[in-house]
C-alpha cells in the first residue's frame, strides 16, 4: 500500500462522515452530498485496491497477515455500497447516520490495513 495514499483516504473518509454525521444532526435526508461523499470514499478504496494488486510486482509485498488484510479490504469495500443502498432505499434522516458510520469505519480499516501491510 502507498502510504500517503492511505492517509488520503483516512482523510476523506472521516471528512465524510462528519459531513453525513452533521446533515443527520440537521435533520436532513440523505441526498447527493451525502452518497456522493461515501461514493468518493468507496473509488479511492477501488483505486487502492488497484495498487494493492500491482504493489507485490512493484516490489512491495505484505508483510502482515495477508488473509486478515484481504478480509479487511473486501469488507471495506463493501460497506459504501451497501450503506449507500440503504440510504437510497429508507430516505430518513437516519440514513444519513448510517453512512457517517460507514465512512468512519472505512477509515479506521483503512489505517488497520496499512497497519497490516507495513507488518
Amino acid at each position: 500500500m502507498i502510504e500517503w495514499f492511505s492517509w488520503a483516504q483516512f482523510a476523506v473518509a472521516i471528512a465524510a462522515g462528519i459531513l453525513c454525521l452533521v446533515m443527520a444532526i440537521a435533520d436532513r435526508k440523505p441526498g447527493d452530498l451525502t452518497v456522493g461523499s461515501l461514493a468518493l470514499v468507496e473509488v479511492l478504496l477501488i483505486v487502492q485496491l488497484v495498487a494493492v494488486l500491482i504493489a507485490p510486482a512493484a516490489g512491495n509485498p505484505i508483510r502482515g497477515d495477508g488473509l486478515e488484510f484481504w478480509m479487511y479490504l473486501i469488507a471495506a469495500l463493501l460497506l459504501p455500497p451497501l450503506a449507500g443502498l440503504w440510504a437510497i432505499i429508507e430516505r430518513v434522516r437516519w440514513s444519513n447516520a448510517v453512512l457517517a458510520v460507514a465512512a468512519f469505519a472505512v477509515g479506521v480499516m483503512v489505517i488497520r490495513m496499512q497497519t497490516i501491510w507495513v507488518g
